[in-house]
């Protein structure tokens, strides 16, 4: 389905809303979290073989990570780094995913061009959603009050899942899909990934890396898009991201680094203030917060994945 998100979702979209309707997002994550026990670890082990991308912190001290090897997903304790696989994948790639405060997790399926909805308690699949046939790669995924915000890597496009009352999921049909236009010039390569708020919550924030390597502001209502003013900074290898306040965190997984900006209250222009490494860092793609920490899966795109390759997720604190 080609259409513009409902007029209603552009307006939500913007509206303030209490930290407890957003727990999804990193905003409302890191509101509804008291700091993390010191003693707390900060490398957490995930199964081996799991080849980790995305990662989701709700309101309780829990992360939840999906594989790309098979889309399980897999709940870590933030407090003792022990966990389990809570949902069998269906074989093909979990990536980006976010929590929601009602407990459900809404994951995007990589080359298989879709999305699921799974219960993040009992592990079942709530819903299903066909985005794209042939080549795609459906990467990241944002919530707002109204909508389930997914990025396309392959395709100048964004699909969303509008929400209705008290957050229904829509049905099968009514999949928005919304071409990406303005400043956005597609490119030969992996195109857009990450995806997050604008500070005011009135627009979108896309990540298109590579050799772009810009980060784009998007019109939810119209796709149209403008690349944000981040000085001399560039996003080359610019994955997940994660906004507090005005505070920007972009990982840049090949430099095994999180770039930190600081944004305009419309996130039309910022400057970077800060780089974090760490030498735990094995091509982090993702970023979620617990209280004063943040945390990141190793995905080590760097080795030829086996079944034994091991995997950590790691936590660092915030500057």
């Amino acid at each position: 389905m080609t259409a513009s998100i409902p007029r209603r979702a552009v307006v939500r979209l913007g509206a303030a809303v209490p930290a407890a309707l957003v727990a999804g997002s990193a905003l409302g994550a890191a509101a509804a979290h008291a700091a993390p026990a010191r003693s707390f670890p900060t490398t957490i082990a995930l199964p081996d073989g799991f080849q980790p991308e995305g990662i989701t912190i709700g309101s309780t001290p829990y992360a939840y990570f999906g594989s790309l090897a098979t889309g399980d997903v897999y709940r870590a304790s933030l407090a003792t780094g022990e966990g389990a696989v809570i949902s069998k994948g269906p074989g093909t790639a979990t990536v980006g995913l976010r929590i929601d405060h009602r407990g459900r997790l809404f994951l995007a399926g990589g080359g298989a061009g879709d999305a699921r909805v799974v219960d993040a308690c009992s592990g079942k699949i709530l819903a299903s959603y066909a985005f794209a046939t042939g080549t795609a790669f459906v990467n990241d995924v944002v919530l707002t009050p109204d909508a389930a915000w997914f990025t396309d890597s392959y395709n100048a496009v964004l699909y969303a899942l509008p929400l209705g009352p008290g957050g229904a999921l829509p049905g099968p049909g009514q999949v928005v899909r919304l071409p990406l236009t303005g400043d956005w010039h597609q490119r030969p390569d992996f195109n857009a990934n990450g995806i997050t708020r604008t500070p005011d919550h009135r627009a979108l924030l896309v990540v298109q890396a590579t050799s772009a390597g810009l980060l784009h502001r998007v019109d939810p209502g119209t796709g149209r898009t403008r690349v944000v003013d981040l000085g001399r900074a560039t996003l080359p290898n610019g994955d997940g991201m994660l906004l507090l306040g005005r505070t920007l965190y972009v990982v840049q997984q090949q430099q095994n680094a999180i770039d930190v900006f600081e944004l305009d209250e419309a996130g039309t222009s910022g400057r970077r203030t800060t780089r974090i490494t760490d030498p735990r860092f094995q091509i982090p793609t993702t970023v979620a917060v617990h209280g004063r920490r943040l945390y990141l899966p190793n995905a080590r795109f760097d080795v030829e994945p086996q079944p034994t390759t091991t995997y950590t997720a790691v936590a660092v604190d915030r500057p």
